[in-house]
């Protein structure tokens, strides 16, 4: 299992000297499994991530978005695989989530938005939408084995899902744009018990969250690393990636963001473009 960052940031890209050593595109995660192409979350990131699978064509890919809030599908509109005739993507949203996933990709394709239309896409793609605890099998390419996608809902506002993906003994789960209130989410804790890697949202400090600096961000649907790490902790994860980075937050802020976390949490590092893990 190989997992690879396209884009770390949330609500907005921000490209820029004081952002390029994290990265300035938006919310795109690519897992490689079982021989498999999955993908989590259409944010900006998805346009480069796109231009590299352009060296295997055909494809034939699982998308996965958490919701269908701008950071995370803007980049749907220029994922050139999504162009050309022959590939084949599977497209997965969370039921209820402000509406099904073709009809917000269908609408940001839109005139006056975008001059090409969904419709006028040349791969061959299946929208679905996944029910709270549902799981999903794809096959391994060898046939042999599955590769396991199961997923919960988060706390964000028009609703998000989190995902968690198993194949051959190795597990990462992707959690973003979610917070955990008065406890630690009972639903995320239960998804992340015992993973390997866990991908969470991070977005504040504490003092950020709470308005010490700033606007207080309670119930906007985001965590702080102090929230990470406590999700860590108990679900006995073994490696946590802070994601979902502040837009305002530049590169020295994100690392020290990472080194607060670690004084809690050895084994964590902040997300950045071009990161890869690999679980054997």
């Amino acid at each position: 299992m190989l997992v690879r960052f396209w884009g770390v940031r949330g609500s907005i890209p921000t490209p820029g000297p004081q952002t390029a050593g994290i990265g300035g595109n938006t919310s795109c995660v690519e897992i490689r499994a079982g021989g498999r192409i999955l993908i989590f979350d259409g944010g900006t990131g998805l346009r480069p991530l796109g231009n590299m699978l352009l060296k295997e064509m055909p494809i034939e890919a699982w998308i996965f978005f958490s919701h269908v809030h701008w950071d995370h599908i803007q980049g749907f509109p220029f994922f050139t695989p999504a162009f050309i005739k022959g590939n084949k993507i599977h497209l997965h949203g969370g039921h209820k989530v402000s509406g099904t996933l073709e009809e917000t990709l269908a609408g940001q394709m839109e005139n006056p938005s975008f001059p090409v239309h969904l419709s006028e896409m040349g791969a061959h793609m299946s929208f679905h939408d996944l029910f709270e605890g549902q799981i999903l099998e794809v096959p391994a390419v060898d046939g042999k084995e599955v590769v396991r996608i199961s997923n919960t809902r988060g706390n964000h506002p028009g609703g998000v899902y989190a995902y968690r993906v198993d194949h051959r003994g190795r597990s990462v789960m992707y959690a973003t744009d979610t917070e955990h209130y008065s406890i630690v989410d009972p639903k995320l804790r239960r998804l992340a018990k015992g993973v390997d890697v866990l991908i969470y949202d991070a977005q504040y400090t504490p003092e950020e969250y709470a308005g010490d600096v700033g606007t207080p961000k309670t119930g906007w649907g985001h965590s702080t690393f102090e929230a990470a790490v406590a999700l860590a902790k108990v679900a006995d994860a073994k490696q946590l990636v802070l994601y979902h980075h502040d837009p305002g937050q530049d590169d020295a802020a994100v690392r020290v963001k990472e080194q607060r976390a670690k004084a809690q949490f050895s084994e964590v590092i902040a997300a950045y473009e071009g990161l890869t893990l690999d679980l054997g």
